[in-house]
């Protein structure tokens, strides 16, 4: 009879942690815990040596353009991002890239200034789908770990609308056109927030987010001293330059 009672215990034990193991998974994630044959994980992308050849699957997230047959797409999984530039793409494929849509992509590692890319990459659509949820990163932004979220979609809490330069008048103005003032309307739109005493500057990139869109707007109509919420995609340009795609006030 004890005999009985124990095997009776450990088949209840082995069923219960099965279901602890099923439902660890992320319920948005797909299949994106298991990876093909010759697919990298996220860590091994992360040692891969630049320039050479890396194969991962990955999520999009958004895409910044299409031009001559090549896609740029901000793409993640569960364990990290990759910025995937000029990737070969039809037009028509380009259409099939909508958010949560899983690639694997071979291409190589590269880096400019500061930002880790693929490049030179081919790309095929498998079954699955995953969204990110935006991670907040404002405690990191003056740490040497926020690197490591690069590519990510992340949020900016509670930060200050500093002045971004001058106009002709020579008025202090919350946001330019191009990095240095010489752009106009339609545009990338560059502008600094700061938190804790150290300024950072942002940027609407005009091909992801075009001045039709909601946080184009936004950012026009930001006053210096604002205090923002912000969402985008930690990307580097000598040091932290995220592209942001939503700004709303501060709660």
């Amino acid at each position: 009879m004890k005999k009985l009672t124990a095997l009776l215990l450990v088949f209840a034990l082995t069923l219960a942690c099965a279901g602890c193991a099923s439902s660890g998974k992320d319920s948005n994630s797909g299949d994106t815990d298991t990876k093909s044959e010759g697919v990298m994980t996220y860590e091994e992308y992360v040692a891969a040596a630049l320039d050479t050849e890396v194969v991962i699957e990955t999520y999009v997230q958004a895409k910044q353009s299409w031009w001559d047959n090549k896609a740029t797409v901000y793409s993640q999984d569960k364990d990290g991002a990759y910025f995937l530039y000029n990737m070969a793409c039809s037009e028509e494929d380009y259409e099939k890239l909508t958010p949560g849509t899983k690639i694997k992509v071979t291409g190589y590692k590269a880096e400019w200034s500061g930002e880790v890319e693929i490049v030179d990459a081919t790309f095929e659509i498998e079954e699955g789908s995953y969204i990110a949820q935006a991670e907040d990163v404002t405690s990191l932004l003056a740490s040497d770990d926020l690197i490591n979220h690069q590519n990510k979609f992340v949020s900016f809490k509670g930060m200050t609308v500093e002045a971004a330069g001058q106009d002709a008048s020579g008025n202090d103005v919350a946001y330019l056109y191009s990095w240095d003032g010489s752009g106009q309307d339609g545009d990338d739109l560059y502008f600094n927030v700061s938190l804790d005493g150290n300024t950072y500057t942002f940027t609407v990139e005009s091909y992801l987010c075009d001045n039709t869109t909601d946080v184009y707007a936004a950012v026009k109509a930001l006053n210096i001293g604002d205090k923002i919420d912000m969402e985008g995609f930690l990307y580097w340009y000598e040091g932290v330059n995220p592209h942001i795609t939503s700004v709303t006030p501060s709660k």
